[in-house]
């Protein structure tokens, strides 16, 4: 869910890792690219299991499920959308699909008939220089205004977060806080890119959200809030147990519901990461994984799921690999896959140059398949 992930491993690491080098795994075998030793993973569970196990966060909940099923579906998003603006406003295309990411995914949608989320950040950041985070949404003109109104029955834009930093961004988040970063994002997506064109599914930066967060989110408009998974475990004040600056993130105006998890699938160096509200233990993701159910909680009125389904975030895994990553999946009733903006641009320091191709096997896996897609809240029907 962050920009950053790769910031622990380093550039070096990371072309090692891309390489197959990294932790001296045989390059025939599907691999995360952040994959560390199964020594050190050992080290982080056991470091993570020695604290005290949790309840579940949703007490009072109800298994709720689509009335109709329109055969298999997919939904596909972006996180961390906002070079795509900076680049927007500094080339001033006639066009917006001229731009190479939104060209990418209109080749899709016209290829394989795709839908797709781009999940935005409200400003630029300070990490990225102190006059580059002057630029917010208000900066986008609405000269391409009519080009996203046409495509509005397949390409939307989505709540992440105010900024790409602090990480953890909503972990102890007040009421105030989401409420004011949604309707700061959807009023400038609605100025310049029309109404209808704002998401109504919420995958919050990094994924942790408080309770009063959700609701918040829910007062917005939202239909359906990821969650993350897994056992969930007391934070003991031990930072050492999480990566870099997580712990402290934990501690910030602390909620009642914050806790820590094993984090699959995101990269081994945040294997073990915080949770907020929107946590499902294991029996409870097995209701709503790769299936049209979902759980509606009584005590926020929200609408909560599992997004991942095993598919792969796409930036996360070598091209060669997205096919059988892919295959892995291919048979649930309902898949949702995904990746991160910022690894298609080459001033960043972990550009990968084969985002598009991976794009494109992901999708070609699928409409295969016989998957049809549609937006992640089109899921919620009641």
């Amino acid at each position: 869910m962050n920009r950053r992930e790769f910031l622990k491993t380093g550039a070096g690491g990371v072309a090692m890792a891309l390489t197959g080098c990294a932790t001296g795994a045989k390059d025939d075998g599907i691999r995360n690219v952040r994959a560390e030793p199964s020594e050190l993973q050992a080290r982080k569970r056991a470091a993570l299991e020695a604290a005290e196990e949790l309840g579940p966060t949703m007490t009072n909940v109800d298994v709720r499920r689509r009335r109709e099923i329109p055969g298999k579906r997919a939904a596909f998003y972006l996180d961390d959308v906002m070079f795509l603006f900076v680049d927007l406003v500094r080339e001033n295309p006639k066009s917006c699909w001229d731009h190479f990411l939104l060209r990418a995914f209109k080749d899709a949608h016209e290829k394989y008939g795709i839908t797709a989320q781009f999940n935005v950040f409200y400003r630029n950041d300070f990490f990225y220089g102190a006059r580059g985070a002057e630029f917010t949404l208000k900066n986008v003109p609405a000269k391409w205004r009519d080009e996203f109104q046409a495509a509005k029955d397949w390409f939307r834009f989505g709540f992440h977060s105010y900024a790409e930093f602090p990480d953890y961004p909503w972990i102890n988040a007040s009421y105030d806080d989401v409420k004011f970063t949604w309707e700061a994002i959807a009023r400038e997506v609605e100025r310049f890119a029309g109404p209808g064109m704002f998401a109504r599914a919420v995958t919050p930066h990094w994924g942790p959200m408080s309770k009063e967060g959700c609701v918040a989110l829910r007062d917005c408009g939202a239909k359906a809030i990821w969650c993350s998974a897994g056992k969930r475990y007391k934070y003991t004040g031990d930072r050492t147990v999480l990566p870099y600056g997580h712990g402290m993130r934990i501690e910030n105006q602390r909620k009642p519901e914050t806790a820590m998890y094993w984090r699959p699938g995101g990269g081994d160096d945040i294997s073990v990461s915080a949770c907020g509200y929107n946590h499902l233990l294991p029996e409870q993701v097995k209701i709503t994984r790769g299936t049209y159910n979902w759980l509606h909680d009584r005590d926020t009125g929200c609408n909560f799921m599992t997004f991942g389904c095993g598919a792969p975030c796409l930036n996360l895994y070598r091209l060669e690999d997205i096919p059988a990553r892919m295959s892995q999946v291919i048979g649930n009733e309902f898949l949702i896959h995904a990746t991160h903006e910022e690894y298609w641009f080459k001033h960043y320091f972990a550009y990968q140059p084969d985002s598009r191709e991976k794009l494109f096997a992901s999708f070609k896996a699928t409409y295969e398949a016989g998957y049809k897609y549609f937006f992640i809240e089109d899921k919620i029907d009641w």
